[in-house]
């Protein structure tokens, strides 16, 4: 066995720099008669100090994530983009379905002030000011008015050196918690970032994801305000590649998902059989069946996952009621059968209800 650990940046020989003494974290290695049974372990969860203090803030549920969908969808009196009628639309469509969180991100910037375009932070990025446009405060008012909550998008650069500033900034304008991106390194520096960003959160009630991360090693624990880590190769690739096949989806759960809760961009309406995929970064296709991707649901273990796909594509469509009901935490979970690479069948239980959910490498699938 072997483990790689990154180097410190700018210092090839040193993996780790303290002083005085420390723990070093543990190293676990699972083993089951069959590699699905590793689903149902909660050791890396358990070698974690549990938490401390009042944790009843922490809420779970759906989020809408219109980044994914491209911003496509024109509606009758607005055009699409970072704008009131904009968050007003999803923040409906929320309410209409059950969906707890409705995420503010971007456009060709981030909902923050920023002069350059894309999502990497320029000189003048502020993570303490909304871009005027948007009407953050409105947005905020409205949607506490119709009891959804709001969650920011922010690139982890400009946030770390305002952290505890910003954080309470967004306490007290209500919102719910905030998607951390970029972070693309796993030294000790990053890793103490992201303990940072967690201590904090914590401290001003914000539910954090991750992504641009390493896998996860059950820290959510400790720190509950920690929902979900992307740390994998997700369904946002399609917008660009085609290799979040069936079979892929089938190995994550085998694979990744051991490691922890998981996001990967769940909710894709416009399914098409591999052969006739196109990649494209407007209104993206999704490789498989209906049923396959609903079935990612109850699969994969994931207390934030993402409706991502625009309203409209949910519109007089049946399947939709399942997304609307399905929950995003469970009191048991037991893999039922399956084999690596081929399929899966996951039954995870809610109260005495119990959802079973079945993924395969081609064209079955099945949630009950």
């Amino acid at each position: 066995l072997q483990v790689n650990l990154s180097p410190l940046p700018g210092d090839e020989d040193a993996v780790a720099k303290h002083e005085g003494s420390f723990t070093t974290p543990w190293r676990v290695l699972l083993l089951a008669d069959h590699p699905g049974k590793l689903l149902e372990s909660d050791v890396i969860y358990d070698l974690n100090a549990p938490p401390s203090g009042d944790v009843s803030w922490v809420k779970p549920g759906k989020t809408t994530w219109n980044w994914w969908n491209g911003w496509t969808e024109e509606r009758p009196g607005f055009k699409t983009g970072m704008n009131f009628e904009t968050q007003k639309y999803y923040i409906d469509f929320c309410k209409q379905n059950g969906i707890e969180f409705h995420a503010v991100i971007a456009d060709e910037r981030p909902w923050s002030v920023q002069s350059r375009r894309g999502y990497a932070p320029g000189p003048d990025s502020d993570v303490l000011t909304p871009r005027p446009e948007l009407e953050l405060p409105r947005v905020l008012a409205y949607a506490r008015k119709q009891g959804v909550g709001i969650r920011l998008w922010v690139h982890w650069k400009p946030l770390i050196d305002r952290l505890d500033e910003a954080f309470a900034l967004y306490e007290s304008w209500g919102v719910n918690g905030l998607m951390v991106d970029f972070f693309n390194r796993d030294d000790q520096e990053m890793v103490d970032t992201c303990e940072r960003i967690l201590k904090s959160a914590m401290k001003h009630h914000l539910t954090i994801q991750f992504h641009g991360i390493y896998k996860p090693t059950g820290l959510q624990r400790t720190y509950p305000a920690l929902m979900n880590k992307e740390a994998v190769l997700n369904l946002e690739n399609l917008k660009w590649s085609d290799r979040c096949t069936p079979r892929h989806n089938v190995n994550v759960a085998y694979t990744r998902n051991l490691a922890g809760p998981m996001d990967y961009h769940l909710g894709g309406f416009r399914n098409v059989k591999k052969k006739d995929f196109e990649k494209r970064d407007k209104a993206p296709l999704v490789i498989g069946t209906r049923c396959h991707h609903l079935a990612m649901y109850v699969v994969f273990e994931n207390p934030l996952p993402m409706v991502c796909d625009f309203p409209s594509a949910y519109e007089a469509e049946a399947d939709f009621e399942f997304i609307s009901r399905v929950p995003t935490v469970w009191h048991e979970t037991r893999f039922v059968t399956g084999e690596v690479g081929e399929w899966i069948a996951v039954a995870r239980r809610r109260g005495d209800v119990w959802y079973v959910g079945i993924m395969t490498d081609k064209a079955l699938s099945l949630i009950h």
